[in-house]
């Protein structure tokens, strides 16, 4: 019974101490904000793509785009 509770305060105390260094701190901002660290490292590609793909699904909205499907907006 005392080694369940010793393993049982192990796993509560390591849980506990692993959450304590989440989050970005200041000087990690630098290595964030790198443009390979964008989501979108092509934005005119990707804009490219995304006008491609609702012109051939022959939908509109999503990204704010007008019309149909024939690409021709």
């Amino acid at each position: 019974m005392q080694k369940k509770r010793l393993l049982l305060l192990a796993i509560l105390i390591s849980t506990l101490g692993g959450c304590a260094t989440m989050g970005v701190q200041p000087w990690e901002k630098d290595v964030l904000a790198k443009p390979e660290m964008a989501l979108n490292e092509q934005p005119l590609t990707d804009a490219l793509d995304d006008h491609i793909y609702f012109s051939k699904e022959a939908s509109s909205g999503g990204k704010s785009y007008a019309g149909g499907g024939c690409g021709c907006n």
